[in-house]
Formats: C-alpha cells, structure tokens, sequence
C-alpha cells in the first residue's frame, strides 16, 4: 500500500478498520470528552469511559457533550482505573487503552504490571508520529515517553518498534536517523557511540526492515542539503522518516520544539504491548487526541 502521508490519510485509513472498543482511562476530561463524541460519531470507536460517574456527567453537560451510546464505568482511583481497562483488554471487553486525564505513570503501571500486565515478551515504547508543516511525510520520533535512559540493547528494541510501526503505514524500508550531537562517532560521547553501534548491528541484520544510520545530527537527519554541506554520504542523511532520540529527556524537548515552534502536529502512542496504548498529551485538544486514537484503532488487530 501507499505510505500514509498525513493524518487525514491516517483517520481514512483507520475508518476502514474501525470500530474498535477503547477503554479510556480518566474519561472524565473536557478535551477526551470531546474526542471521544466524535469518534464515536464518525464510527471510529466505540468509547468505555472509566471515571467517576458524576465528574463525567458534570463535564458532559457543562461542554454539551451527549454521552448517549458511551459505556461508563465507575471508577474514581486513577491507577484501579487503568487496571481496569488492562482487564478489559485480557477478558475481550476492549480492543484497546486510551489515556484521559490519569497522569501516564499512572496508566503505564497497570500496562508495565508483571503479572496482570499488557507485556509480550518486547520492550514497550513510545512512538510519536508528526505532521508537520511543508514536509512531505510524516516523521517519527522515538522514545519520547517510556524508556527513559535505554541501554543499548533498549535502543535496539525502540528502534525495531518504531521501524515496525512505521512499516504498517506503508513506510517501504524506513529510513532511520540515530540522533547524536555530532555525526562523528567521538568515543567521549556515549549516545554517538550507542548510534554507530546500532548502524553497524543493522547492517549485520540485527535490526530488520529499514535503513538505520548514525550518528546523525538533527540538520543532518532531515536537511539534504545539510548533509551535502558537510560531504556525508548515506541513504538516510537529510531524508530520515524515523528520528531516534538518545532518551526520553531529549525525545520529550524535541517533540514538544517540533509541535510549538514548528507547528506540528503530533498522534502518539505505545506499541510493543498485548494491544495499542494511545498516549495523548493531556493538554492536547481534542482533534488531536482524536488523531493519536486513529492511530491506535489502525494499529489495533
């Protein structure tokens, strides 16, 4: 298939796919009150609303929010919350988990839970996917929110995820920038010399499906004309679709630069789990929130 090149293509492409049951964890949320009635509207979803029952029938009649064809079920405790829709997801109540207003540790506890948990055997990470201005496909970014300082191993991992992910939006081959602050491989810098070790691993097969290199800079990732500046020859200089971030701080910054001074556009969610788990900024709006459950309703089996 075509790869999808921006999120109307994606919410297109997941209406095919659709409806999918989410379990929305701390449904009680102006912005996740108004993403959940329209893609319940347009048919994407079916919305369970785990909260406080009143909390959310205050907000959906201060916002004018019809809750009419939503399922509710009551739950005032965040972390009994996110258990909850783990449940659900093991007993075929739901598809798959959205984050409302419950702080993201708290629902990644019950997910990351060693015995009542969504693990699989992989590495769970975040995969954000950006629309950005003037650009003429989305780029993905990893990890930004789940592994906070990965080992090398890890990073072998976050990068598979984020190579598999991308290739279900129909990404041919991906292409794979190891962000470092230099693309000289400087033995002095842990992250250059983690990028360089990954470029090689992939080279000897040990990472599938894409083209990985590094280290790369960021203006040497996504600027051709960079990468011609400073004479680096390689198949992802300049026309990166997948930016590896060397932990969760860095990944954090450059995705909130690219959505407040690039403008873009971000849907996010973590793979690697039983099902997707779709992890919108709380204080993202709710075309947004919207777009980061389409993107989990497409990546949903």
């Amino acid at each position: 298939m075509p790869p999808i090149r921006n999120f109307a293509q994606l919410l297109e492409a997941a209406l095919q796919r659709a409806p999918k049951r989410v379990a929305i964890v701390g449904g009680g949320q102006r912005e996740t009150l108004h993403a959940a009635r329209m893609a319940r509207g347009m048919g994407l979803a079916h919305c369970i609303l785990i909260d406080d029952p009143q909390r959310l029938q205050l907000i959906a009649e201060e916002q004018g929010v019809d809750l009419d064809g939503m399922s509710i079920i009551e739950e005032r405790d965040m972390v009994e919350a996110a258990y909850r829709a783990v449940a659900m997801v093991h007993s075929d109540q739901a598809d798959l988990v959205m984050n409302g207003r419950a702080l993201p540790v708290e629902l990644m506890r019950a997910a990351l839970d060693k015995e009542k948990g969504l693990r699989i055997g992989k590495i769970i990470s975040d995969v954000s996917i950006f629309e950005i201005p003037d650009f003429d496909r989305l780029i993905f970014v990893s990890d930004v929110a789940i592994v906070v300082t990965p080992t090398l191993a890890q990073k072998v991992a976050i990068v598979q995820n984020a190579i598999d992910t991308a290739i279900e939006l129909g990404v041919e081959q991906p292409k794979v920038a190891i962000l470092a602050a230099t693309e000289m491989v400087n033995p002095e810098m842990p992250a250059n010399m983690d990028a360089a070790n990954l470029s090689k691993m992939a080279e000897r097969g040990q990472i599938r499906g894409g083209i990985v290199d590094g280290p790369l800079a960021i203006d040497n990732a996504i600027s051709v004309k960079a990468a011609e500046m400073k004479g680096i020859r390689s198949q992802v200089a300049g026309r990166a679709d997948i930016l590896i971030t060397p932990d969760v701080e860095s990944g954090n910054i450059l995705a909130k630069a690219i959505a407040y001074f690039a403008r873009g556009h971000m849907a996010g969610v973590v793979v690697g789990a039983q099902c997707p788990i779709v992890m919108p900024s709380r204080s993202d709006p709710p075309e947004q929130k919207l777009v980061s459950l389409a993107l989990g309703v497409y990546l949903t089996r």
